[in-house]
Protein backbone atom coordinates (compact mmCIF):
# COMPACT_ATOMS: atom_id res chain seq x y z
CA UNK A 1 0.00 0.00 0.00
CA UNK A 2 1.15 3.50 -1.12
CA UNK A 3 1.70 6.27 1.60
CA UNK A 4 -1.03 8.48 1.64
CA UNK A 5 -0.49 12.05 0.63
CA UNK A 6 -1.94 14.25 2.97
CA UNK A 7 -0.98 17.18 0.73
CA UNK A 8 -2.86 16.35 -2.22
CA UNK A 9 -5.97 16.09 -0.92
CA UNK A 10 -5.62 19.53 1.21
CA UNK A 11 -4.63 20.75 -2.07
CA UNK A 12 -7.69 19.71 -3.46
CA UNK A 13 -10.41 20.42 -0.26
CA UNK A 14 -10.12 24.14 -0.56
CA UNK A 15 -10.67 24.18 -4.31
CA UNK A 16 -13.08 22.03 -4.26
CA UNK A 17 -15.51 23.42 -1.96
CA UNK A 18 -14.81 27.17 -3.83
CA UNK A 19 -15.64 25.35 -6.99
CA UNK A 20 -18.99 24.25 -5.59
CA UNK A 21 -19.32 27.23 -3.70
CA UNK A 22 -19.79 29.48 -6.90
CA UNK A 23 -21.33 26.90 -8.97
CA UNK A 24 -24.28 26.08 -6.05
CA UNK A 25 -24.37 30.56 -6.01
CA UNK A 26 -24.59 31.05 -10.05
CA UNK A 27 -26.89 27.70 -10.38
CA UNK A 28 -29.52 29.51 -7.83
CA UNK A 29 -28.53 32.89 -8.67
CA UNK A 30 -28.03 33.72 -5.27
CA UNK A 31 -26.57 36.62 -4.11
CA UNK A 32 -22.84 36.78 -2.89
CA UNK A 33 -22.90 35.09 0.70
CA UNK A 34 -19.85 33.97 2.10
CA UNK A 35 -18.88 29.70 3.44
CA UNK A 36 -18.90 31.58 6.69
CA UNK A 37 -22.57 33.30 6.33
CA UNK A 38 -23.54 30.27 5.20
CA UNK A 39 -22.41 28.22 7.72
CA UNK A 40 -24.31 31.13 10.34
CA UNK A 41 -27.39 30.62 8.61
CA UNK A 42 -26.98 26.09 8.55
CA UNK A 43 -26.20 26.70 12.72
CA UNK A 44 -29.84 28.44 12.75
CA UNK A 45 -32.09 26.48 11.54
CA UNK A 46 -35.64 27.45 10.92
CA UNK A 47 -37.65 27.96 14.45
CA UNK A 48 -34.10 28.14 16.53
CA UNK A 49 -31.86 31.15 17.99
CA UNK A 50 -28.43 30.59 19.54
CA UNK A 51 -26.49 32.56 21.23
CA UNK A 52 -23.23 34.19 19.51
CA UNK A 53 -21.22 32.17 21.70
CA UNK A 54 -22.54 28.85 20.76
CA UNK A 55 -22.59 29.50 17.43
CA UNK A 56 -18.83 30.06 17.25
CA UNK A 57 -18.13 27.00 19.14
CA UNK A 58 -20.73 25.19 16.48
CA UNK A 59 -18.60 26.61 13.64
CA UNK A 60 -15.11 26.28 15.42
CA UNK A 61 -14.85 30.63 14.78
CA UNK A 62 -13.65 32.92 17.50
CA UNK A 63 -16.24 34.90 18.50
CA UNK A 64 -14.92 38.36 17.09
CA UNK A 65 -15.07 36.65 13.81
CA UNK A 66 -18.83 35.18 14.45
CA UNK A 67 -19.70 39.02 15.87
CA UNK A 68 -18.60 40.88 13.28
CA UNK A 69 -20.35 38.33 10.62
CA UNK A 70 -23.54 39.06 12.33
CA UNK A 71 -23.12 42.08 12.34
CA UNK A 72 -23.08 42.06 8.63
CA UNK A 73 -25.55 39.46 8.65
CA UNK A 74 -27.96 41.59 10.47
CA UNK A 75 -27.46 44.46 8.37
CA UNK A 76 -27.97 42.25 4.92
CA UNK A 77 -31.51 41.00 6.81
CA UNK A 78 -29.76 38.15 6.90
CA UNK A 79 -30.38 37.39 10.74
CA UNK A 80 -31.74 39.07 13.39
CA UNK A 81 -30.49 39.97 17.21
CA UNK A 82 -33.12 40.19 20.32
CA UNK A 83 -32.59 39.64 24.17
CA UNK A 84 -32.62 36.01 25.25
CA UNK A 85 -36.33 35.56 26.87
CA UNK A 86 -33.91 33.83 30.22
CA UNK A 87 -31.82 36.55 30.44
CA UNK A 88 -32.68 39.88 28.79
CA UNK A 89 -28.16 40.76 29.55
CA UNK A 90 -27.66 38.18 26.87
CA UNK A 91 -28.81 37.89 22.68
CA UNK A 92 -29.91 35.57 20.80
CA UNK A 93 -29.86 34.92 16.79
CA UNK A 94 -32.24 33.75 14.76
CA UNK A 95 -31.82 33.36 11.16
CA UNK A 96 -34.43 35.83 9.36
CA UNK A 97 -37.05 34.06 6.69
CA UNK A 98 -34.84 35.72 3.95
CA UNK A 99 -32.19 33.81 4.76
CA UNK A 100 -33.97 30.71 5.34
CA UNK A 101 -35.45 30.80 1.64
CA UNK A 102 -31.58 31.81 0.30
CA UNK A 103 -30.46 28.51 2.42
CA UNK A 104 -33.36 26.70 0.86
CA UNK A 105 -32.18 27.76 -2.41
CA UNK A 106 -28.79 27.03 -1.48
CA UNK A 107 -28.91 23.49 -0.07
CA UNK A 108 -31.25 22.77 -3.17
CA UNK A 109 -29.15 23.61 -6.16
CA UNK A 110 -26.10 22.52 -3.78
CA UNK A 111 -27.43 19.41 -4.02
CA UNK A 112 -28.44 18.94 -7.14
CA UNK A 113 -24.96 20.00 -8.74
CA UNK A 114 -23.17 17.65 -6.67
CA UNK A 115 -26.04 15.07 -7.60
CA UNK A 116 -25.09 15.45 -11.32
CA UNK A 117 -21.59 15.65 -10.98
CA UNK A 118 -21.56 12.32 -9.05
CA UNK A 119 -23.96 10.82 -11.64
CA UNK A 120 -20.91 11.41 -13.87
CA UNK A 121 -18.21 9.33 -12.25
CA UNK A 122 -17.79 5.50 -13.10
CA UNK A 123 -19.02 3.56 -10.65
CA UNK A 124 -15.93 2.30 -8.86
CA UNK A 125 -15.22 6.28 -8.77
CA UNK A 126 -18.77 6.28 -6.97
CA UNK A 127 -18.13 3.78 -4.77
CA UNK A 128 -14.79 5.04 -3.18
CA UNK A 129 -16.48 8.30 -2.60
CA UNK A 130 -19.16 6.94 -0.82
CA UNK A 131 -16.56 4.89 1.23
CA UNK A 132 -14.69 7.80 1.72
CA UNK A 133 -17.84 9.83 3.10
CA UNK A 134 -17.35 8.88 6.63
CA UNK A 135 -13.52 9.08 6.93
CA UNK A 136 -13.98 12.89 5.75
CA UNK A 137 -16.59 13.11 8.67
CA UNK A 138 -14.60 11.85 10.94
CA UNK A 139 -11.02 14.17 9.48
CA UNK A 140 -13.73 17.21 10.01
CA UNK A 141 -14.12 16.18 13.41
CA UNK A 142 -10.82 15.65 14.70
CA UNK A 143 -9.19 18.57 12.81
CA UNK A 144 -12.21 20.79 14.66
CA UNK A 145 -11.02 19.39 17.57
CA UNK A 146 -14.59 17.75 18.94
CA UNK A 147 -13.29 13.87 18.47
CA UNK A 148 -14.85 12.36 21.28
CA UNK A 149 -12.50 9.87 21.56
CA UNK A 150 -9.24 11.81 21.41
CA UNK A 151 -11.15 14.01 24.12
CA UNK A 152 -11.44 11.58 26.42
CA UNK A 153 -7.51 10.01 26.07
CA UNK A 154 -6.81 13.10 26.75
CA UNK A 155 -8.40 13.60 29.81
CA UNK A 156 -7.29 10.37 31.16
CA UNK A 157 -3.67 11.44 30.42
CA UNK A 158 -4.50 14.24 32.05
CA UNK A 159 -5.54 12.32 35.42
CA UNK A 160 -2.49 9.90 35.25
CA UNK A 161 -0.02 10.11 37.90
CA UNK A 162 2.85 12.11 36.66
CA UNK A 163 5.15 8.95 36.47
CA UNK A 164 2.36 6.64 34.04
CA UNK A 165 2.14 9.56 31.31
Amino acid sequence: MSEFDAARLAAVISPLRRALLAATRAEARLPELSDAQIDVIRALPRGTSRGPAEIAERLRLSRPTVSNLLTAMEGDGLVERTPAPSDGRRVVVRASAAALDLFDRFDAANSALVAQATAQLRHDELAALDAALPVLERLCTLLGGADPEQRTTAESRATLPEKTR
